[in-house]
């Protein structure tokens, strides 16, 4: 018998996409997709089931499909509305599910897709984090404080199921031609502001590898906590050259009040976090992903950064919009 494995989040397009390349996978006899509202696009054998994870019904679901695997991927950098129900949906979602899987016997392993965010980004940050080190200054809101948050409530599951494997991915910012994200949506401006003096480094994860990191982790028997992320770093103007667009250095205080503005608008969601990111940069040292995961992703972040300059370059499919985190 296969893996019976449930997947949250699928009504966003990551979500999706990894729910319907699983239920391809022979290993796994079935997938259940959960979501609030139903997916837009081709799931292929994926079981949709409407149900929000912050409701106790999720463990209804847990039970009824006798799942053994749970891939929780709901954790999200930004939605449309207030940043209460955002937060209402990462971290009370997530303590739902964890609570679900607690009192289901059947369940065996966890996979949670986390963030490197929750290292945050300051002057004061090694040049390279690894998976035993914190953040040097601790988040006091936004996404990198739910997913601190998060994180801390999974290492209370496992300590409370120790009978229940559970890895956490902790993945650098994702790209690719379908994703819309916080860091997408930047380098979808006409002209991309800049922290004047400062040239981050960053590191991204294509797509596909987002896909396969979390089969490979649903379908081995590792646990622990695991940076992922494509080999190597890009400078951020070396970023804005490969675009072909224009940076415009302005001090920290004027960066703010342009991401203000262009939250209030809903061009992009320019958060505390990102201006952060964009001024400090943020390193991962992946060398449990290849010696402990035994994972190592296809693209360079180099690789998956020029994949997504030449998805701009073609049209839009129809029905993309934005939706935090994932095209919809």
């Amino acid at each position: 018998m296969g893996r019976v494995v449930l997947v949250t989040g699928v009504s966003r397009d990551i979500g999706r996409r990894f729910a319907r390349a699983a239920a391809a996978d022979p290993s796994i006899d079935r997938v259940i997709g959960v979501d609030v509202v139903p997916p837009r696009g081709d799931i292929g054998d994926v079981s949709f089931v409407r149900a929000d994870i912050r409701n106790p019904v999720i463990a209804k679901v847990i039970a009824r499909e006798n799942v053994d695997t749970v891939v929780h991927m709901s954790v999200v950098a930004s939605s449309p509305g207030v940043a209460s129900a955002l937060k209402e949906l990462n971290v009370i979602g997530t303590m739902q599910l964890l609570a679900a899987c607690q009192r289901a016997p059947g369940v065996r392993s966890l996979v949670v897709k986390s963030s490197t965010a929750v290292y945050g980004a300051t002057n004061r940050d090694p040049a390279m984090f690894t998976e035993d080190m914190g953040a040097k200054r601790l988040p006091r809101a936004g996404y990198a404080r739910d997913v601190s948050e998060i994180e801390g409530y999974v290492r209370g599951f496992a300590r409370r199921r120790p009978d229940v494997r559970v890895t956490m991915l902790r993945c650098a910012n994702v790209i690719g031609p379908h994703v819309v994200s916080p860091m997408t949506s930047y380098f979808r401006m006409p002209v991309i502001p800049t922290v004047l003096g400062f040239d981050p480094r960053l590191q991204f994860l294509h797509e596909e590898d987002l896909y396969d990191v979390l089969r490979h982790a649903t379908l081995h028997d590792v646990e622990g906590t695991f940076n992922v992320a494509g080999e190597g770093v890009l400078m951020l103007s070396q970023a804005i050259r490969r675009l072909g667009k224009v940076a415009v250095p302005l001090p920290p205080f004027a960066v703010g009040k342009v991401g203000a503005l262009l939250r209030s608008a809903r061009l992009a969601d320019f958060s505390r976090e990102q201006l952060a990111l964009l001024t400090y940069g943020r390193g991962v040292d992946t060398t449990r992903m290849r010696d402990g995961l035994g994972f190592s992703p296809r693209h360079t972040t180099a690789e998956a950064f020029g994949d997504f300059c030449r998805s701009l370059h073609q049209h839009d499919e129809p029905g993309h919009v934005f939706a935090g985190g994932a095209r919809a």
